[in-house]
C-alpha cells in the first residue's frame, strides 16, 4: 500500500451553500438497458407487490412464521415472569386486593389488545418499506415521497429505481401545505431526523436492558430449590448465560431461529395450559375482568399510585417494537399469523390464570409467576422459562443489528462490519455491536441486580420507541398512504393518549433506574449526530472543490502525465464532477493508468437495489481520454460489493456502456465534451450477450492478450497469493471476439479496456483528516476536531468497508478544513 500525503486548506468555503433536495448535484440523464425480458419498471413493481401477497408462497411464510417465534416473540412471551410483581411494587403494595388484581389484569388485556394487536399487527406492519421495518425504514419511505431528507449524495436517477416508488403514488391534496412547510424549513427536517435517530437509539438501548431483565427474572426461580443461594449468586449465573447468548449470535438469525423456535413454542403452550388450569381451579370469575369497567374501577380506587403502576403494566408489551424492527428478517404476513393465532391467546390466558391464582393467594405477588406453577411441573417449567428468557433477549439483539445496519447505510453511524448470515437479505450479524452490547448488559446486570430498577429503564425505552413509531406512522399515513389528515390525526391522538399515559408513568420513575435508558440513548444519539454532521461537512467540501472539467480538457488525452498500464479505480463520494483527490494525486505523482474510473459507492434510501439497476456508467471527457464514471448503488439492507468479482463487474459494465454508446447517440459525449453526467443503467450480472468473450481462469491468466505487468510484479503478486490463499478468488478473463462489423473506434476502446484489466487494477482512495477551520467556533472545533476525529480513528476504514484488497490499495492523504 502506498500513501501520498497532501495538505490542502480550503480557500473559499466560508459559507458553503446548503445541499438541495438533489444533493446539490447536476441533473443526470439515464438510459436504462433492459437485459432480461423488456419489462417496464411499472411491471416490475407490480410483480414485486404481487409476490408479497401471502397466498403466492404460503409454505415460505409458514416457515418464516415458525422462525419468528424464536427471534421476534421471545421477549414478548417472557413478560409474564415479572409483570404482576412490577405492577404491585412500591406504593401499590397497599392495594394488594382481589379487586385490584382484576383491574390489573384488565389493564394488561386491553394494553396487549390495543398496542401489539391493533396498532402493530394491523396497522404499523403495513407501513413497511419493501418489506423492511423500523424507524429508519419509515424515514426512508417518507423521504422518497417528500423532500425531507438531509442525507447527501441524492440523484434524480435514484427515483427511477423499481423499489423507489413503493406504495401509493401521486400527490396528496389534503396535506400539501404541511408537506411544503416541512420541505421548506430545514429546521423541521432536522427535527424529524433527530426524532428518527432517537427512536433508533432507544431500540439499541433496549438491546442492553432486555437480556439483563429477562435472564435475571427467569433465574430467580432457582431459589426455590437452593435456598442458600444468594441474590449475588443468581446474578452470577445470569451473567454466565448472557455471555453464552451473545457468543451464539455469530451463527446467524436463520440458525438461531430454528434453534430457539421450539423453545418458545413449548413455552407458550406451557404457560397457556398453566393459565387455563389456574383460571378453572382458583377463580373463574376472572373472565369478567375482560371488561374495561375494571380499569376505571382500578384507577379510581388507586388514584395516583395506580397511574404510577402503569409502568409495570407496560412491561406486558415490552418487546413489541422488535416485531416491527425485525420485519426485514421475516415477512408481515408470517408475523401476523404467529402473533394473532399463537402468541396473543397464549399470553392472555396466562395473565388471566396468574391473576386468578393471585386473587386467592395475595401473599404470592412478589414471586407471582413461579408461585402460580403447580408443584408437579415446577422444574420442567423453570427450565423452559430460563431457556425462553434467553430467547427473549434474542429478539431485541436481532432488532439492534437491523437498526445499526440501516443507520450505517444512510450515513448516520460509524462504519462497522456487517456480516450477512443467510441468503435472506435482512438476516445480519454485527460483531462490534454484539460485543459492546454484551459488555453493557453485564454492567447493567451487575450494577443494578434488581429487576425492578432495570424494568423502569426498560419501560421508559419501550414507551419512547412506541411514541415515536406512532408519530412516524402518522406521517406515512398522510404522505405515503395518501389518507386524510382527519384519519391520520385520529390515529395519532388515539394511540398517543394511551402511550402518553404509560410514558408519563415511566418518566416519573427516571430517578429509580429510568435514567439508564436516557443516558444510553443520548450517548448513542450524540454519536449519530456527530457522525452525520462530519460526513455532510466532508461531502460539502468535496462538492464545492471539484476539479473543473476545463482543467481536465486542457491536459489533452495524455493528461499531461505518463499513462501507465492498468485500470485506476478512484473512489469518491461525488456522483458528478472530478474529485479533488484526482488533481492532488497527479500533481504529486505525475503518472496515471491508461483507464481511469471514478467510482462512487452510495446507499440509496431504499431497502435494496436489484443487480440490474446497481451500476450507473458514464463517460468523462472525450473518448480518447479513457475516463469513466461508475456509480454503484446499494440499499440499506443490501450486502455491499459483489463477492470477489467486483473488478470483473466493472469491466463488464464499462464494455457494455461503450457498446451502447456507439448505437445510442444521446449517451455520447465526444461531440459535446463539456457534458458530464450522461449515464446508463447497466446490469451487474455477467451476461452471454456481452461485447467481450468471458472465460473462467482458475487463478491463472488465460487471455491471449499479453499482460503488461513486469516479471517482477507478476512474481510478487504470485507470492502474495500463495501466502494468502483467502485472497485467491475466481478470476475472469476477457477477450475480444472476431467481429469485423464492430466499429473500429469501439474495438480500439474495448481492446484498451481488456489490456488495462490484464495489466492490473489499482484502488485509489482518500485517507482524509477532517478539521475545523481556524475561524470556526469552539463548539464546531469540539465536534469536528475531537468527537468526529475520534470516531473516524476508531471505526473501520473506507478500504475495509469497501472490501478493497490491501495489496492493490493506494491512499491519498488529505486534510479537509470544513
Amino acid at each position: 500500500m502506498y500513501q501520498v500525503g497532501i495538505n490542502h486548506e480550503e480557500d473559499s468555503m466560508e459559507h458553503p451553500p446548503s445541499l438541495a433536495a438533489g444533493g446539490g448535484q447536476e441533473s443526470i440523464d439515464t438510459v436504462r438497458k433492459d437485459r432480461k425480458s423488456g419489462q417496464t419498471p411499472q411491471a416490475t413493481r407490480k410483480s414485486k407487490l404481487l409476490s408479497k401477497f401471502p397466498l403466492v408462497n404460503i409454505s415460505r411464510n409458514l416457515v418464516l412464521a415458525y422462525q419468528s417465534l424464536g427471534v421476534v416473540y421471545g421477549d414478548l412471551s417472557t413478560s409474564p415472569l415479572y409483570v404482576y410483581r412490577s405492577i404491585f411494587d412500591g406504593k401499590l403494595q397497599d392495594y394488594q386486593t382481589p379487586e385490584a388484581l382484576f383491574g390489573a389484569f384488565s389493564l394488561i388485556f386491553w394494553t396487549i389488545t390495543l398496542i401489539p394487536l391493533l396498532k402493530y399487527v394491523f396497522i404499523v406492519l403495513s407501513a413497511d418499506d419493501n418489506g423492511e421495518g423500523g424507524s429508519f425504514a419509515l424515514y426512508s419511505l417518507l423521504c422518497r415521497h417528500a423532500k425531507f431528507s438531509l442525507l447527501p449524495n441524492q440523484q434524480a436517477a435514484d427515483e427511477e429505481l423499481s423499489s423507489y416508488r413503493y406504495g401509493y403514488s401521486g400527490q396528496s391534496t389534503s396535506c400539501i401545505q404541511l408537506k411544503r412547510f416541512l420541505e421548506k424549513h430545514k429546521k423541521s427536517r432536522t427535527v424529524l431526523l433527530v426524532i428518527v435517530l432517537l427512536g433508533a437509539c432507544m431500540v439499541i438501548g433496549d438491546g442492553v436492558l432486555t437480556p439483563a431483565m429477562s435472564v435475571i427474572s427467569s433465574m430467580s426461580g432457582i431459589k426455590a430449590a437452593a435456598e442458600h443461594l444468594t441474590h449475588d449468586g443468581v446474578v452470577f449465573l445470569s451473567c454466565i448465560i448472557l455471555v453464552g447468548l451473545f457468543a451464539l449470535q455469530h451463527v446467524g438469525t436463520h440458525k438461531v431461529g430454528f434453534l430457539f423456535a421450539p423453545i418458545v413454542l413449548i413455552w407458550l403452550i406451557s404457560i397457556m395450559i398453566i393459565g387455563l388450569y389456574n383460571t378453572i381451579i382458583w377463580n373463574p370469575k376472572i373472565v369478567s375482568a375482560l371488561s374495561p369497567y375494571y380499569i376505571v374501577k382500578f384507577l379510581k380506587e388507586t388514584g395516583k399510585d395506580g397511574w404510577i403502576s402503569l409502568g409495570g403494566v407496560l412491561l406486558s408489551v415490552a418487546g413489541t417494537e422488535a416485531m416491527y424492527a425485525d420485519l426485514g428478517h421475516f415477512s408481515a404476513f408470517s408475523m401476523r399469523i404467529t402473533f394473532a393465532f399463537v402468541v396473543y391467546p397464549c399470553l392472555v390466558i396466562q395473565y388471566m390464570g396468574q391473576a386468578s391464582f393471585l386473587s386467592k393467594n395475595i401473599d404470592s405477588i412478589p414471586n407471582s409467576f413461579y408461585s402460580s406453577i403447580p408443584d408437579r411441573v415446577y422444574w420442567p417449567v423453570f427450565v423452559i422459562a430460563t431457556l425462553a428468557a434467553i430467547v427473549g433477549s434474542q429478539s431485541i439483539i436481532t432488532a439492534t443489528f437491523s437498526i445499526v445496519k440501516q443507520c450505517n447505510s444512510l450515513g448516520c453511524f460509524p462504519r462497522v462490519k456487517i456480516v450477512h448470515t443467510s441468503k435472506h437479505k435482512g438476516q445480519i450479524y454485527v460483531p462490534e455491536i454484539n460485543w459492546i452490547l454484551m459488555i453493557l448488559t453485564l454492567v447493567v446486570a451487575i450494577g443494578f441486580q434488581d429487576t425492578t430498577l432495570i424494568g423502569n429503564a426498560y419501560g421508559l425505552a419501550c414507551t419512547t420507541v412506541m411514541f415515536i413509531t406512532t408519530f412516524l406512522t402518522t406521517l406515512v399515513i398522510i404522505f405515503v398512504w395518501q389518507r386524510s389528515i382527519v384519519f391520520a390525526a385520529s390515529f395519532l391522538l388515539f394511540f398517543w393518549f394511551i402511550e402518553g399515559l404509560y410514558l408519563s408513568s415511566a418518566v416519573i420513575k427516571a430517578p429509580q433506574g429510568g435514567w439508564v435508558s436516557l443516558l444510553l440513548s443520548f450517548i448513542l444519539l450524540a454519536i449519530m449526530l456527530v457522525w452525520h454532521y462530519g460526513t455532510r461537512k466532508k461531502y460539502k467540501y468535496d462538492l464545492h472543490n471539484k476539479v473543473p472539467l476545463k482543467w481536465l480538457l486542457g491536459l489533452a488525452p495524455s493528461l499531461g502525465i505518463v499513462r501507465v498500464p492498468g485500470i485506476g479505480l478512484i473512489y469518491s463520494e461525488l456522483v458528478t464532477g472530478i474529485p479533488p483527490i484526482f488533481s492532488h494525486f497527479v500533481t504529486n505523482l505525475p503518472a496515471f493508468h491508461n483507464v481511469v474510473v471514478f467510482v462512487c459507492v452510495k446507499f440509496v434510501p431504499v431497502p435494496y437495489v436489484s443487480s440490474d439497476e446497481r451500476f450507473l456508467i458514464g463517460r468523462i471527457g472525450p473518448r480518447p481520454y479513457r475516463m469513466y464514471r461508475c456509480i454503484v448503488r446499494y440499499g440499506y439492507k443490501d450486502a455491499q460489493q459483489d463477492g470477489g468479482n467486483f473488478e470483473d463487474l466493472v469491466v463488464q459494465s464499462l464494455a457494455e456502456f461503450i457498446q451502447m454508446e456507439a448505437v445510442e447517440p444521446q449517451l455520447s459525449s465526444s461531440e459535446s465534451p463539456s457534458l458530464d453526467g450522461r449515464m446508463a443503467v447497466i446490469s451487474t450480472s455477467l451476461q452471454t450477450n456481452s461485447p467481450l468473450i468471458i472465460s473462467d481462469e482458475d487463478f491463472e491468466t488465460c487471455s491471449t492478450i499479453q499482460s503488461s505487468k513486469s516479471v517482477t510484479l507478476q512474481s510478487l503478486r504470485s507470492s502474495y497469493d500463495d501466502g494468502n490463499p483467502e485472497n485467491r478468488k475466481r478470476r475472469v478473463g476477457f477477450n475480444l471476439p472476431e467481429n469485423s462489423g464492430m466499429d473500429p473506434d469501439v474495438r480500439d476502446e474495448l481492446l484498451d479496456l481488456v489490456q488495462a484489466k490484464e495489466a492490473g487494477v489499482a484502488y485509489i482512495t482518500g485517507h482524509s483528516y477532517v478539521k475545523a477551520r481556524r475561524s470556526s467556533s469552539c463548539w464546531k472545533k469540539l465536534v469536528i476536531d475531537v468527537a468526529y476525529s475520534f470516531l473516524r480513528k476508531n471505526c473501520r476504514g473506507p478500504a475495509v468497508a469497501l472490501n478493497i484488497p490491501h495489496i492493490s490499495l493506494i491512499e491519498v492523504g488529505m486534510i479537509y478544513y470544513v
